[in-house]
């Protein structure tokens, strides 16, 4: 390769390298962003979330449909 080519070549790959970098410590940025606004709004990792009325109707029906299928499974033997 003659020292031209050479010489793009490393300019290209440190632009490539740059623009990584940059990318990740954009998404650091943006990651450091969310666990802020999570500290501050309570969030905790480690405590479960509340399950809100309709999950919780949904979940009261979800049982009910595996009753129901169990009675008929007991049902058919």
């Amino acid at each position: 390769m003659s020292e031209q080519t050479l010489l793009i070549a490393l300019a290209a790959g440190l632009a490539a390298l740059l623009i990584a970098i940059a990318a990740f410590l954009r998404g650091w940025q943006g990651w450091l962003e969310l666990k802020r606004a999570q500290l501050a709004a309570g969030d905790h990792p480690g405590e479960p979330a509340a399950p809100s009325p309709a999950a919780r109707i949904e979940l009261a029906d979800l049982k009910e449909r595996v009753r129901r299928l169990e009675a008929i499974a007991d049902g058919a033997e």
